[in-house]
């Protein structure tokens, strides 16, 4: 879409306000809305100024000036707003028209670019899937006295004998039973058609919703492939329309990795791929799973930087909750066909070769989008370069279902990072593939790292409540 096109739609729609978006290092959303009156063709040459030394992780107070740069295609009217209004996603530049490195969007472009000059293929093609939960009420608090967090949900399984208005009608999800009920147990049909239905008014392809396995209001919404920094922003519209029709409803969504105990947690699985030109490369008939000698390396790529690789696709303390072995999380750094134990599944139900990809199970959804899908691409990217056999190293095909091994049989099995931290460690000890072509820089990586350890600190050095349940007594 060109400004042109992009001038004619706001005065086609009447459009009132212009909401100019950029995308922090933590993944989140930002923006700056200019009434139309100020909107023009120069707008868009010229950029949106901000102060970059108020988002964490970007530029000190000294250098704070920063300037977003719209990117027309991403356009698309907000369903929210009470006054029409038009989001636009921006590239963040520095004064003198750099892109700037801390860039999250800009980092995607660059990894986009270098596949394409490294000669592999023309184009990446990513699809999460991203996991939610929609709770009724949720209270957290964490103070020097106390420390506690409660949600809540009326299809929870805690709930079956709840006082309710007009009586308690039953029908709750149990715990580890929530994948696709029907009516009346699955209670949030409606809500999630009309996330979908505002999805598809954005310009969003989706394939399906559902209900999915955890207790207290899990689901999914799948949306359609595209290209990596296209699937971001695909995301980050995603996100916006369920967390704000959940309000509407008067309700809360939340992409936490693990918001509670004794259930599944909500991961971000990513299908991906590398085509040229319309040739599908992950397809050769005949190899495992159908998978190509390409698709092989790229999985060994993936398999072989797993460890530093999770510092960015799991980012978060919380991650490290869902990813505990013996539970339902991908934590095994193994590849199989159709097998949801492994860290690294091929999907092979009604595949056709333009359909064949590998999917990493092991994400979650704190991960900055654009940071995790350029990782991923310069991982796999990697094991091409190297021609990383995952077989060889160990990785499998493991076609079996791995939780229910031996003990003895688990410890032949590598495994993910077992906290923030250890994944940090293993980021620092193995950045290289990060850094080719210039894609991520060393100043993004020690600053990345250096924000994420403040977190994981954060965290360990406040009292738990369990520890009074453990220890107060001593």
């Amino acid at each position: 879409m060109s400004v042109k096109n992009v001038l004619d739609l706001i005065a086609e729609k009447n459009i009132e306000f212009v909401d100019f978006r950029f995308i922090s290092l933590l993944g989140q959303a930002h923006h700056i809305t200019l009434p139309v009156t100020e909107v023009d063709e120069d707008t868009f040459v010229n950029g949106v100024a901000f102060d970059g030394s108020s988002i964490t992780g970007f530029r000190g107070i000294e250098e704070s000036d920063m300037v977003m740069m719209p990117d027309t295609e991403s356009a698309y009217i907000d369903p929210f707003t009470a006054h029409s209004t038009l989001i636009v996603i921006c590239d963040i530049h520095t004064p003198d028209g750099e892109r700037y490195e801390r860039d999250p969007r800009s980092i995607a472009q660059k990894a986009e670019e270098y596949l394409q000059k490294s000669g592999v293929g023309s184009a990446a093609f990513f699809a999460p899937e991203s996991e939610f939960f929609i709770f009724d009420d949720v209270r957290y608090e964490s103070t020097m006295n106390s420390s506690s967090f409660s949600v809540d949900s009326e299809e929870a399984a805690w709930n079956t004998n709840r006082k309710e208005e007009g009586g308690n009608l039953g029908f709750k999800v149990r715990v580890k039973g929530g994948y696709v009920p029907v009516a009346p147990i699955d209670s949030q049909q409606d809500i999630r058609s009309e996330m979908v239905r505002l999805m598809q008014e954005s310009g969003m392809r989706v394939e399906r919703h559902h209900h999915e396995v955890a207790t207290a209001g899990q689901a999914e919404i799948n949306f359609r492939f595209d290209t990596l920094t296209k699937t971001a922003d695909n995301l980050m519209k995603y996100k916006y329309i369920i967390h704000n029709v959940a309000r509407q409803y008067g309700k809360v969504a939340t992409f936490m990795p693990k918001p509670l105990f004794g259930d599944n947690g909500s991961g971000m699985h990513v299908h991906q791929s590398i085509f040229n030109e319309g040739e599908p490369l992950f397809y050769e008939k005949g190899g495992y799973a159908n998978l190509s000698p390409m698709a092989l390396h790229y999985i060994g790529g993936i398999l072989h930087h797993a460890p530093a690789l999770i510092a960015v696709t799991n980012p978060s303390t919380n991650s490290f909750k869902r990813l505990v072995p013996g539970y339902e999380a991908p934590v095994n750094l193994v590849f199989s066909k159709g097998n949801r134990s492994a860290a690294v599944r091929i999907p092979v139900a009604a595949v056709t070769p333009k359909g064949c990809r590998i999917e990493f199970r092991t994400p979650d959804s704190t991960a900055n989008p654009y940071l995790a899908f350029a990782a991923m691409l310069l991982a796999g990217l990697d094991g091409i370069k190297r021609k990383i056999d995952p077989t060889a190293l160990g990785y499998g095909p493991f076609d079996k279902n791995i939780y229910e091994l031996s003990d003895e049989d688990k410890k032949e099995i590598r495994s993910v990072p077992g906290t923030l931290d250890e994944a940090l460690d293993a980021l620092e000890a193995d950045s290289d593939f990060l850094t080719e072509g210039g894609v991520f820089s060393k100043d993004f990586i020690e600053n990345y790292v250096a924000l994420k350890r403040s977190e994981a600190k954060a965290v360990a050095i406040r009292v738990h409540p369990h520890e009074y349940s453990l220890y107060f007594d001593c």
